[in-house]
């Protein structure tokens, strides 16, 4: 028979649906050198540009991650059930290499795995860098830094935390537009908001079946950056960004139990096409992560004029 194509196993990306698993297969080159096969979908439910016509950058951030931890399973031996602690990740995007085509796209994920820690005869820590390749032509690099915690260490780490998941939202209903965010659902906007134009309430839905695709004890990484990137498209509203970079550091994990405020102020940029955006979250008196993402803005309606930008809003 044939070798068909299937997506790796999802519990190696700590994934509980298959239609979330982005990665298909894996060649390893060298003891830190790795080729990776993906695929996005076409249409995929949350990870496509409002108007449908491209696929999400924070796509290619999630693919990443799920890279570093399909490699720490798979290929490095971290046993599952262990935890891992995601200090930072960063993705740059060409948008000319993200447009959707006839069908789904075909990855290649060139992989190099630096900073390797071991404790005792365990990968303890490491850092991954990713070329993420369409063909010939280079889509996406980013990469990010790992930590591996075994069950007794996390226990250790997180003692008995109260920040179990809420079965609601705090707005039953978002009061925002969704495109004001960069989304066209309100199921998938994550911020709510308070009498500050630059101030949010991180307020995602706990039901959301990809954003809590699994159970766990905190407000997961990738959330963060999601929220990273409304409150950046809020900011600039009624400009449309369209985010083509974005890096986060990640100080402290995000409970569930305490308010976590988002807040967003324009940063030095090196284009006026370009701004860039720094989004801070806070959660009981502490910095949470920053976030910095920049990419071009548009008039409303797809003008291909630039819309200005300025350091009042």
């Amino acid at each position: 028979m044939p070798r068909l194509t299937t997506t790796v196993p999802r519990e190696y990306v700590h994934r509980s649906s298959h239609a979330e698993v982005f990665l298909t297969a894996c060649e390893k080159n060298s003891a830190t050198r790795y080729t990776l096969a993906g695929q996005w979908p076409r249409a995929h439910t949350f990870f496509t540009s409002p108007d449908g016509m491209s696929h999400d950058p924070l796509q290619a951030a999630e693919t990443i991650r799920q890279v570093g931890l399909f490699l720490a399973h798979a290929e490095f031996g971290v046993p599952l059930g262990h935890q891992f602690l995601l200090w930072d990740i960063y993705v740059n995007a060409h948008p000319e290499q993200m447009t959707i085509g006839p069908g789904p796209s075909e990855l290649t994920l060139v992989t190099t795995v630096t900073d390797m820690k071991q404790r005792g005869r365990r990968l303890s820590e490491f850092a991954l860098e990713v070329r993420i390749m369409r063909g010939e032509s280079l889509c996406a690099v980013g990469g990010g830094r790992f930590t591996c915690l075994s069950p007794a260490t996390y226990r250790r780490l997180r003692g008995q935390p109260n920040g179990l998941p809420p079965r609601r939202r705090v707005q039953a209903q978002a009061s925002v537009l969704p495109r004001t965010m960069g989304k066209l659902l309100p199921m998938d906007v994550v911020l709510s908001p308070t009498d500050n134009p630059r101030r949010w309430l991180l307020d995602p839905d706990p039901g959301h079946p990809i954003l809590f695709d699994h159970s766990g004890d905190h407000i997961p990484g990738m959330v963060l950056l999601e929220a990273a990137r409304q409150a950046a498209c809020a900011l600039l509203n009624p400009s449309v960004l369209r985010v083509s970079s974005a890096c986060a550091d990640f100080q402290r994990y995000a409970e569930f139990d305490t308010p976590c405020w988002i807040e967003a102020s324009l940063a030095p940029s090196e284009a006026d096409d370009k701004p860039s955006v720094l989004v801070t979250g806070r959660q009981g008196g502490h910095v949470i992560f920053t976030a910095h993402l920049s990419g071009e803005v548009s008039l409303p309606g797809g003008s291909t004029d630039l819309a200005p930008v300025t350091a009042t809003r």
